[in-house]
């Protein structure tokens, strides 16, 4: 038998925990495929959502899924982001809160691109193939690198 994550208990303490002290609590997403967010605001494959109950409607936090309503430059839209992506929980006044591992990013690669190029020989790339290669490489090291620090 496999142990529960605590992740969505810890998320749903510190989100209640931030409503009984007045604090407004605010979720980091790591976005995927599976995120159902603005678009317009994510940056850097990231957005922070205020969750307070004065912001959103029909707030549900069950263990798989964060589930809410809220309006966005004035439009309604439902939000749906599943546990696994949330990254991080925090009082926006104080800063206090708790950052989870950031999940793996798996990049799509096409099979055009994944198969060797037959005029090409090893170690012979061109400017640009190098250039896109090593952007390749430092967006996924940035992925892995987690931008919540411990503060000690």
């Amino acid at each position: 038998m496999s142990e529960a994550t605590a992740k969505p208990y810890l998320v749903r303490a510190l989100h209640q925990w931030c409503e009984d002290n007045a604090f407004t609590p605010y979720v980091v997403v790591q976005v995927s495929e599976k995120t159902k967010v603005p678009m317009a605001y994510v940056r850097n494959g990231q957005i922070t959502l205020n969750v307070s109950v004065t912001a959103v409607h029909r707030l549900t936090l069950d263990n798989d899924w964060m589930l809410f309503n809220a309006r966005f430059n004035g439009v309604s839209q439902e939000v749906a982001v599943p546990m696994s992506a949330i990254i991080g929980i925090y009082a926006h006044e104080t800063g206090y809160g708790m950052g989870f591992e950031i999940p793996p990013v798996e990049v799509a690669v096409s099979p055009a691109a994944a198969a060797p190029d037959a005029t090409a020989s090893e170690g012979d790339e061109t400017g640009e193939d190098a250039e896109a290669t090593r952007e390749a490489e430092e967006q996924k090291a940035s992925r892995s690198r987690n931008h919540l620090s411990v503060v000690k």
